[in-house]
């Protein structure tokens, strides 16, 4: 394989992306499956710091860091 060819997405930030997408992914769907959709809108939009809300805090840094992982990746010369 050339030094030039970059596996572009294959890197340990896309990695970690999709562990904390696919983790707060199934939390979400379990809190939903026990508790309902209007629960689960009321502990996502109330002042309290609660499960629903780091589920979300965690997908947005998965979806961040899965961005991180599909960058441009510029080789030194």
């Amino acid at each position: 394989m050339s030094h030039e060819y970059y596996r572009r997405g294959r890197n340990w930030y896309t990695a970690i992306g999709v562990l904390f997408s696919v983790m707060a992914g199934i939390v979400l769907i379990r809190q939903l499956l026990i508790w309902g959709p209007e629960f689960v809108g009321d502990f996502l939009f109330n002042g309290e710091i609660t499960n629903e809300k780091v589920s979300m805090a965690m997908l947005a840094f998965g979806i961040f860091m899965i961005a991180l992982g599909f960058r441009k990746h510029e080789q030194k010369r």
